[in-house]
């Protein structure tokens, strides 16, 4: 069975050689793919249980153990553990947060390997789909255990770590690489992105203006209306956004007139896909199922870990919670910074917050709306405000279409204002005293 594997690797990299066209090449090289992983089903019908099990055992290697950060893993068991034998809720926070972050990682690196499959377009859709699942489940664990305000303070951590933090340590490392040029960027996809955003921002502020103003047509009731009716046409607008990008079928964030280099370079780079279709669906139900199972732990633990480590609640989640589902993308934004492909990077960090705030935040109010959970637009003023600065600062950092580590540095001290003052802020109404929905 190893013969036949490494057999067809070898026939893929012969027939990669033999063409040079970029379309023959790639349906060349994905048929090859494909017929590598039929060859597998096929001698698995021959092969005994013994052969079978050390298949499983190599895969689950592949999907485990081909990057450091899976070294965490374990701590999402001991979570668990710690919870049964001591429900020390500090200790299953902090164990479940670290054992989240692997996992989120895993479940991005499924389906990319899903998208090799797929075609663009699909795998487009895979992306978009699956690209923030990590906040989405814990958003509706915390929804379902009546922490409104904890999941609109998530959702919006998420946003911020994405424009400050990931994107300032992109700018940062890649200025730092290079430091002997100004790296650019395509503006024009930039705006795109900032301008959806901005959409954004203005969904969240007029439900926070109008309870700060007391203007309510009928009190209690209009705000919570006027978040579905513009959650639902920001969602409009995002499936519009991504059909127009998957039907176009080419990446927003390349410059272009070096497009046509880039997919030369892509091809020759691309590397093959290390587990097969039918592998990439089950891990992929696998690890949303954990993630999940996980994540009710974590929304569990972060009244009491609030307390036993005398941290606030909304520090925890604008700050820490977001780092679980952004460690990923803050590694690659990074990589690919430091190899000189900022659009690249630019494309993780702001299409990332982008998604989060167009889809991801009004697709928690429409299911709210579903169950009969007042979720709404009303992140209230202080998170509002915070949101509106962060993307008119990120605005004028990008307007120029140039990155240097200087810009990176200071969407870096930014993030750090941020975080210091949801460290000193006290919610209006207390998540604590806030009761829960049944």
């Amino acid at each position: 069975m190893e013969s036949l594997e490494e057999s067809s690797v070898i026939d893929i990299d012969d027939e990669c050689l033999i063409n040079h066209g970029s379309t023959d090449r790639r349906s060349q090289y994905l048929g090859a793919a494909r017929y590598r992983y039929d060859t597998v089903d096929l001698c698995l019908e021959d092969c005994g249980w013994k052969d079978i099990w050390n298949m499983v055992l190599s895969r689950t290697k592949v999907v485990f153990f081909s990057s450091k950060i899976n070294l965490l893993v374990p701590c999402g068991p001991l979570a668990v553990m710690v919870d049964f034998l001591t429900g020390h809720q500090g200790s299953v926070f902090l164990l479940s947060l670290l054992g989240t972050i692997p996992l989120a990682e895993r479940l991005g690196w499924v389906t990319e390997q899903l998208a090799f499959f797929t075609g663009p377009t699909v795998g487009g859709l895979l992306n978009a789909t699956f690209g923030n699942a990590t906040e989405l489940i814990i958003s509706i664990h915390a929804m379902r255990s009546g922490m409104i305000h904890v999941v609109q303070q998530s959702l919006l951590g998420s946003i911020l770590s994405n424009m400050l933090l990931v994107l300032g340590s992109a700018f940062f490392s890649g200025g730092i690489a290079h430091s002997d040029k100004e790296q650019v960027f395509s503006k024009a996809n930039a705006e795109m992105n900032l301008g959806l955003l901005l959409m954004a921002v203005m969904g969240l502020l007029f439900p926070a203006v109008l309870q700060v103003t007391h203007s309510e047509l009928h009190f209690g009731k209009s705000v919570l209306a006027l978040s579905r009716f513009s959650s639902c046409l920001m969602i409009l607008a995002y499936a519009i956004y991504i059909f127009l990008q998957l039907k176009g079928q080419t990446n927003l964030y390349l410059p272009v007139s070096e497009e046509e280099s880039q997919t030369d370079v892509s091809l020759d780079d691309q590397a093959a896909p290390d587990i097969s279709k039918w592998e990439s669906m089950i891990w992929l139900s696998i690890l949303t199922a954990w993630i999940s199972y996980l994540s009710e732990y974590l929304v569990n633990a972060i009244e009491m870990a609030s307390v036993a480590l005398n941290i606030p609640v909304a520090f925890i989640s604008v700050v820490l919670l977001p780092i679980v589902g952004n460690a990923a993308e803050h590694a690659s934004a990074i990589m690919f910074a430091m190899k000189d492909k900022l659009d690249i990077s630019l494309g993780v960090a702001i299409g990332s917050a982008t998604q989060i705030s167009m889809f991801g935040i009004p697709f928690c109010v429409v299911y709210g709306w579903v169950l009969g959970i007042p979720m709404d637009l009303n992140f209230q003023l202080f998170e509002t405000a915070t949101l509106f600065m962060t993307v008119l600062v990120v605005t004028f950092m990008l307007q120029e279409g140039t990155s240097n580590y200087f810009k990176g540095l200071m969407l870096l001290l930014c993030y750090l204002i941020v975080s210091a003052s949801f460290f000193v802020h006290v919610d209006p109404e207390s998540t604590l005293d806030e009761p829960k929905l049944k």
